[in-house]
C-alpha cells in the first residue's frame, strides 16, 4: 500500500512539474557539444534504440496519434515470453519501460510522419519486449552528428518550418552541411505552458571538407 501511495505521489509531482517544463526522472539521450554556430549547437549522439510508428499527416494530430500508439507500447502493450527458473518463493514482476525525451517527429516521402520514442539506455534490441501493435516497430538509431536549434513556445507546423529554415540558413554559411532530413524534437507534454516548452529542430550534418571515409 505504501509503495502504491508513494508511486502515486511521484506521478502527481511529475504531472505538475510537466506543466512548467520540469522533467523529473526523465532520461535524455547523451550527447557531446562539438561546436556552436550562434544559437545552433553541433552535437554528437551515440547509438540508440527507438520505438517508432508511421502516422498519416504531419501536424499536431499526427503527433498525438503516434504518441498514443507508442505510449501504449511502453505502458504495457508488449509481450515478453521470458523463461524464469523456479525458485521459492515465485516472484512476478512486470517490466515497465520509462518515458524518455525527446519525442521525435520527421516526415516520410509521402508527407506523413514517423514518430519515435527513444528508449532508456539500459534497454537494447535484444532485451526490449516485442510490441503488441504491429504498427509499432523497434529500430536501432546509429550514432550521428546533428545541428540543433532550440526554441520554446509554438510547435505548430508553421513554427517548426520557420525554425527549420533558420537552422538551414545558419548552416549555409558554415563548415557543416546537412546530410539527411530535418527532424523536430519535443521534450514536454502538450499541457506544458508554451514559454516553458523545450522544442528543437535538428538535421544530421557532416563537416563540409569531410571526404569519403572521413569521420563526421
Amino acid at each position: 500500500m505504501l509503495t502504491k501511495i508513494a508511486g502515486a505521489a511521484v506521478q502527481v509531482v511529475e504531472g505538475v512539474g510537466g506543466i512548467v517544463g520540469i522533467r523529473l526522472g526523465t532520461e535524455e539521450p547523451h550527447f557531446v557539444v562539438q561546436s556552436r554556430l550562434g544559437d545552433v549547437e553541433i552535437r554528437r549522439y551515440g547509438p540508440r534504440v527507438a520505438a517508432q510508428t508511421a502516422v498519416t499527416g504531419n501536424g499536431d494530430d499526427a503527433r498525438s496519434e503516434g504518441f498514443r500508439r507508442l505510449a501504449g507500447y511502453i505502458f504495457g502493450g508488449n509481450h515478453r515470453q521470458t523463461k524464469i527458473a523456479m525458485t521459492a518463493p515465485v516472484a512476478q514482476q512486470n517490466d515497465e519501460i520509462a518515458m524518455t525525451a525527446p519525442v521525435a517527429q520527421t516526415r516520410t516521402t509521402d508527407g506523413n510522419s514517423v514518430i519515435r520514442f527513444f528508449m532508456p539506455s539500459k534497454w537494447s534490441m535484444d532485451t526490449l519486449p516485442e510490441p503488441n501493435d504491429g504498427l509499432v516497430t523497434l529500430v536501432e538509431v546509429p550514432g550521428e552528428t546533428y545541428a540543433v536549434l532550440r526554441f520554446t513556445g509554438d510547435r505548430s507546423n508553421q513554427a517548426v518550418a520557420a525554425k527549420t529554415e533558420e537552422l538551414l540558413d545558419t548552416l549555409r554559411d558554415s563548415e557543416f552541411r546537412p546530410e539527411g532530413d530535418p527532424v523536430a524534437w519535443f521534450y514536454d507534454p502538450p499541457w506544458t505552458v508554451p514559454f516553458r516548452r523545450r522544442n528543437e529542430v535538428a538535421v544530421p550534418v557532416v563537416a563540409s571538407n569531410a571526404g569519403p571515409g572521413a569521420p563526421d
